[in-house]
């Protein structure tokens, strides 16, 4: 079981290059005090990484835009053998808040949704463990 989490914010639902990223996980000691970064912040060789998060978002239905989501890691399949075996890998799954344009109204999308929310690209994968492993 893995209790780490990153929580990623959009002050402007929609313009994606603007985000506070809180990384919330468990060191040796219990739960440390959340790590927050800017945009700025984010090492040059993680910005690959975000993008793809991006690129999941982008995929929500208009009119909603998303203005909040929680990142986990896990475990997706990834093949199904001719033996009937399935092979698993990890990956980071997203819970996103979204906000209507028009309303304001605001609705949870999970993977159940949008299956591109499940992002099982290695570099994604390193993402989250690069804000989520205590360096202690």
């Amino acid at each position: 079981m893995n209790n780490a989490e990153i929580q990623i914010q959009f002050p402007k639902p929609g313009n994606w290059q603007e985000f506070t990223l809180t990384a919330i996980y468990q060191d040796k000691g219990g739960y440390r005090p959340p790590a927050r970064y800017t945009q700025d912040e984010i090492p040059a060789d993680q910005a690959p990484a975000m993008q793809s998060v991006v690129t999941a978002l982008e995929g929500l239905a208009e009119p909603w835009q998303a203005s909040q989501v929680w990142a986990r890691l896990g475990k997706d399949v990834l093949t199904l053998a001719e033996d009937g075996a399935y092979t698993m890998i990890d990956a980071v799954s997203l819970t996103v808040e979204a906000v209507h344009v028009d309303t304001k109204g605001r609705r949870i999308f999970t993977v159940s949704d949008y299956p591109e929310f499940i992002i099982t690209a290695p570099a994604a994968v390193e993402f989250f463990k690069h804000f989520t492993t205590s360096n202690l």
